[in-house]
């Protein structure tokens, strides 16, 4: 698919951060609540619903840092790799929440989205993949010069 516009893919990670953050916040908000209510009520332990909400935080956190490792990485073609999975996740989620939980609609609405831009961002970085090969790197215009200059 050819896309006018050159988004990189950079963006895409930027997305998911943010997106990881709310639901990261979004449940760590809920299981601290959820463990203050417990404690109140039973004097100690841990429930499983504030577990279940803690595992989901320390999943989006985990995400966030992985996230942002991607970031420092230049090889395009690893860019799609990342992405590739990272389409394939993030509208896993979305549609499992759609079958599980639809009265969730703002985290379906996030998800979709994420996943929307990351299959935009897929679609430019594969024609920006298609160009660089047309292209000569600097390293490789100042090695024919210097053969050029031996002839």
């Amino acid at each position: 698919m050819i896309l006018k516009i050159k988004i990189k893919p950079k963006i895409s990670y930027y997305i998911s951060i943010f997106v990881s953050s709310v639901i990261f916040f979004y449940f760590a908000y809920k299981g601290v609540v959820a463990y203050l209510i417990h404690r109140e009520l039973y004097g100690g332990g841990l429930d499983t619903l504030v577990l279940l909400r803690a595992s989901i935080s320390g999943i989006m956190l985990l995400l966030i840092l992985l996230f942002i490792q991607f970031i420092k990485i230049p090889d395009l073609k690893s860019h799609r790799t990342i992405l590739r999975g990272l389409f394939i996740g993030w509208t896993s989620v979305f549609i499992i929440l759609i079958i599980v939980n639809l009265s969730s609609i703002y985290f379906i609405i996030l998800t979709g989205l994420v996943s929307f831009f990351s299959l935009i961002i897929l679609f430019s970085l594969e024609d920006q993949i298609k160009e660089e090969k047309n292209t000569l790197t600097e390293k490789e215009i100042y090695l024919l010069q210097q053969l050029a200059k031996k002839k």
